[in-house]
């Protein structure tokens, strides 16, 4: 396997193949197909939902007794729940994405000291359905800018990023 065609990822690797993207943990492509992790991001999405749902009750609860202060944190640490559960709804966690399904590759700039740099993958799923997957990079402490350089240099190369 060509090495220069893989970079680091916040928790693994990402294998540019010809005909596909891979995702590992590790960096060893092995069979990771067989291993695969699927799409389960919706567990987390109803985890969240949950807590969105318990944090209205709760402020619901705060507005028959007359409190304000608990209203207004609630409600909006709820809204906030909602709010990424509706942007991740049809976000991915799949580890394989073919190119030929590729719709659009984005790259998004970290903003130092809130967020990390990141791929955004828009892809079609088996089922024809729009997804987004993405491939988060390092951070600052882990030589996250040589990486980043890197990893754009290899999406660059291979013609997948839309927006550069």
């Amino acid at each position: 396997m060509d090495n220069e065609k893989t970079f680091k990822t916040k928790t693994g690797f990402c294998h540019i193949l010809p005909d596909k993207i891979v995702l590992t943990r590790e960096g060893i492509i092995g069979n990771v197909a067989t291993v695969t992790v699927g799409n389960n991001i919706s567990r987390i999405l109803i985890i969240y939902g949950g807590l969105a749902i318990g944090l209205f009750y709760l402020a619901f609860d705060s507005y028959t007794e007359g409190q304000i202060a608990p209203l207004i944190l609630f409600g909006l640490f709820g809204i906030y729940l909602v709010y990424g559960i509706v942007n991740s709804i049809n976000n991915s966690a799949t580890p394989i994405i073919d190119r030929q399904n590729i719709k659009e590759v984005k790259f998004k700039k970290a903003i130092v000291g809130l967020t990390r740099s990141r791929f955004e993958v828009l892809f079609e799923d088996e089922q024809g359905k729009l997804k987004k997957r993405l491939i988060l990079l390092p951070g600052s402490l882990t030589d996250g800018q040589s990486e980043t350089e890197k990893a754009i240099k290899i999406m660059t190369d291979e013609k997948l990023i839309t927006n550069r």
